[in-house]
């Protein structure tokens, strides 16, 4: 088993019986890992205080002493345990996965495939930031807790090394020794092979790199991929977006509950109780702004490339083909200066506890970024006017743009929305429509299908109605048409199935740059 990326990470601590070379994180680690322990026993500390402040104070006014104490044994407790599973870990880069082990008492070790990988993320928190440290997450085809995590690395070995592992997972190859032309360009071959897919992915914004000759070429060390930026969202515009949005309405409700409470009561003590809702309402407004500063898109052969995050800077790359499902989404506030949020199911990304960051793929795009954002994933509906269709997905209602509407039985069930909801049904693509107030457009490329089912409820059997359902990886998209007529939605089940198979078998290769032989097969 021979191994790569011999520049990222510390100095190798020493090669297994299978030539694997293991490498430890940034000796910082522990520091950054550990004052998270101190700072949840103040969080702790000051919960319980909290409660009775009185009581509090009178507590630790002669003992203060002893609180430090404790605050600063706790402290010295997380920086050791950090210190000591810091020595236990360690990870390992070959060919076709990443190697992960860690444990103190318990050991474990994880084996991410490269052929599955879904999505490489460069997370900075702002500490780490400052220390020039960086998080590589790898996300991987697979159930909850299936990502893994090299934190921390330098800055720039955390970059070189998602450099080249997507190259890897793309199906370049690293040359054995004996293959190696002493006299030969370190880079000649592999900035040969990355070089050459952008050209067809950037004349049609942006289209999947297709199979390149020569892109099986060894790989020798990998630069970062050349990218060309397709939109950024301005400041101005998310803010504005934010005080448009939900959140604000319920801060605006809450202050003025909390007014009314505690001149009812005549007791401004009264109004402390709404102090919690308000909280998470500005939590949230605080959260879309701060994930959401300096977004911007790009398009390269490793894939879609967002960045985006104020205190916590991140670089999401999404290899092509791995979009599962795509929604855009506009809320009744949005609707006049037509702001849309441009989300996205990827296989991992579902999982954690970050997917309302990592899903979006623009949070307050115009009507024309949205439709940029959409081509970013699948620049090819199968229709001779794309936009025309796209925009009576936003914005028709009925038979707008050929869709299959919901039929007029369904107003006893749905009396608001029924004419808003529809599917069409395009040579790559599933479409539905929903919402008249809250605007919900899904697109499913046919290869992305995971799978298909009717449900029907009893008032829907009576009216002969069922509603349409596409089952995707967990995300924010789920696809779903509700009360269609029974008779369409059972033949629509029956021939998306048949779209589903037949497009997985033309769909694009999981290692995407290795060329395709003449049955389909990468070689």
């Amino acid at each position: 088993m021979s191994t790569v990326g011999p520049h990222a990470g510390e100095p190798p601590l020493g090669t297994d019986e299978d030539g694997v070379v293991w490498r430890r994180m940034h000796p910082v680690t522990p520091a950054l890992k550990g004052w998270k322990v101190l700072v949840a026993a103040v969080a702790v500390v000051s919960y319980q205080a909290g409660d009775n402040l009185r009581e509090a104070y009178d507590t630790f006014r002669d003992g203060w002493l002893v609180l430090v104490g404790a605050v600063a044994a706790v402290a010295v407790v997380g920086f050791v345990y950090s210190a000591i599973a810091w020595r236990m870990t360690r990870f390992a880069v070959t060919e076709e996965s990443v190697h992960l082990r860690t444990g103190v008492l318990f050991r474990q070790q994880r084996r991410a495939r490269l052929d599955r990988l879904q999505a490489v993320d460069v997370v900075q928190p702002l500490l780490a930031r400052l220390l020039g440290l960086a998080e590589l997450r790898l996300e991987v085809a697979g159930g909850a807790g299936s990502a893994v995590s090299l934190a921390f690395l330098r800055e720039s070995d955390a970059q070189a090394l998602r450099a080249e592992l997507l190259a890897l997972a793309a199906g370049l190859r690293r040359p054995s020794a004996a293959a190696v032309d002493p006299g030969a360009a370190p880079h000649a071959t592999s900035d040969t092979a990355r070089e050459a897919a952008p050209d067809a992915a950037m004349d049609a914004l942006p289209g999947a790199p297709a199979s390149v000759p020569g892109a099986s070429a060894p790989l020798g060390p990998v630069g970062e991929a050349p990218e060309q930026q397709v939109y950024e969202l301005p400041l101005g515009r998310l803010v504005a977006a934010t005080v448009r949005s939900g959140a604000t309405v319920w801060l605006v409700l809450v202050a003025a509950g909390a007014v009314t409470l505690a001149a009812t009561a005549r007791d401004v003590a009264a109004a402390f109780v709404l102090v919690p809702a308000f909280l998470g309402a500005a939590g949230f407004a605080w959260s879309r702004v701060n994930q959401g500063a300096s977004f911007r898109a790009a398009i390269s052969p490793d894939g879609i490339r967002l960045r985006h995050g104020l205190t916590e800077s991140r670089a999401q790359t999404v290899p092509p083909g791995r979009v599962q499902a795509i929604r855009l989404r506009q809320g009744p506030f949005w609707r006049g200066p037509d702001w849309w949020r441009v989300e996205m199911n990827v296989a991992g990304y579902g999982q954690g506890s970050d997917q309302q960051q990592d899903s979006v793929l623009h949070p307050v795009a115009t009507r024309q970024e949205a439709l940029t954002a959409l081509w970013l994933v699948l620049p090819d509906l199968g229709v001779d006017d794309p936009v025309s269709l796209i925009a009576a997905a936003m914005s028709g209602t009925g038979r707008d743009g050929g869709f299959t509407p919901a039929p007029r039985s369904a107003r006893w069930v749905d009396p608001v929305g029924w004419r808003r909801r529809g599917v069409r049904v395009t040579g790559r693509a599933l479409v539905t429509r929903s919402g008249r107030f809250f605007r919900v457009v899904d697109v499913v490329p046919h290869e992305r299908t995971q799978s298909l089912g009717l449900a029907q409820g009893p008032v829907q059997r009576r009216l002969r109605l069922a509603s349409f359902v596409v089952h995707s990886t967990p995300g924010p998209v789920g696809p779903r048409v509700e009360h269609l007529d029974a008779a369409v939605a059972a033949a629509l089940l029956d021939e998306q199935a048949e779209r589903a198979r037949t497009a997985r078998a033309h769909a694009l290769p999981e290692q995407w740059m290795r060329p395709i032989t003449p049955r389909g097969e990468p070689s």
